[in-house]
């Protein structure tokens, strides 16, 4: 039985005016992805990767086209119902950790479970449980400033995934580890994949972590060019 679509974008365009200058990062573009799918987006700086991948996450709003999350338009929604949809269906992984300082690993996974009423027993076990899931259960009560790089985008793994989401949104997950290192986060995000039957949408520069993925999309100019 073929599997839905859990992510649709039709004919999806994002302007910005700069000056009296509009600027197209996205033009007309339109793509599937299958729930469970493990996807990779490669292309040139400024191809609008980042800005496709920020559309799908409800970090942002097309000015134009529809976009469907498990069968929601996110295109038409308000502020509150797209945080309320990026909460519950969406994990982040971004190429700077953005992980909190003044926080504990244990407490910067447990955040955002706080915005979806978890009560506070429930958010240290299942926070304590995600950590030692990613190696770290002996790195609870350390802050990001004294964790390595990896250490610290598996906190943000971890914390990705404190709500259970459906979708894995991983912008350059890789970006700022040695390559030793990135391989091991690469492998991680790919056992996710494989284990959880979660739908993994990676941007990435380097060939090699692409083709882990099942399938690749290349952008150029705001649009797709080549699928793979």
């Amino acid at each position: 039985m073929p599997q839905k679509d859990i992510i649709k974008l039709s004919n999806v365009w994002k302007t910005y005016q700069m000056g009296t200058v509009e600027v197209h990062a996205l033009r007309g573009l339109s793509l599937e992805i299958k729930q469970g799918e493990f996807l990779a987006i490669q292309g040139p700086s400024g191809s609008g990767k980042s800005t496709m991948v920020n559309a799908i996450g409800c970090l942002d709003v097309p000015t134009k086209g529809e976009i469907y999350l498990d069968g929601v338009n996110i295109a038409t929604l308000g502020e509150s119902a797209l945080a309320q949809v990026r909460g519950k269906k969406i994990g982040f992984v971004f190429q700077t950790f953005n992980l909190l300082s003044t926080l504990t690993a244990l407490e910067n996974v447990m955040l955002p479970m706080i915005f979806q009423n978890i009560d506070k027993d429930e958010r240290l076990e299942r926070a304590g449980e995600l950590l030692k899931s990613v190696g770290l259960g002996d790195r609870l009560t350390h802050k990001p400033g004294e964790l390595s790089g990896g250490q610290r985008q598996r906190v943000a793994i971890a914390r990705a995934l404190a709500n259970e989401p459906q979708v894995l949104l991983a912008d350059e997950p890789t970006g700022n580890l040695d390559s030793n290192t990135g391989k091991q986060i690469l492998e991680m995000i790919d056992e996710l994949h494989k284990k959880r039957h979660m739908t993994v949408v990676m941007v990435t520069h380097d060939d090699n972590l692409a083709k882990k993925a099942e399938r690749i999309a290349f952008l150029k100019d705001g649009n797709i060019v080549k699928k793979l």
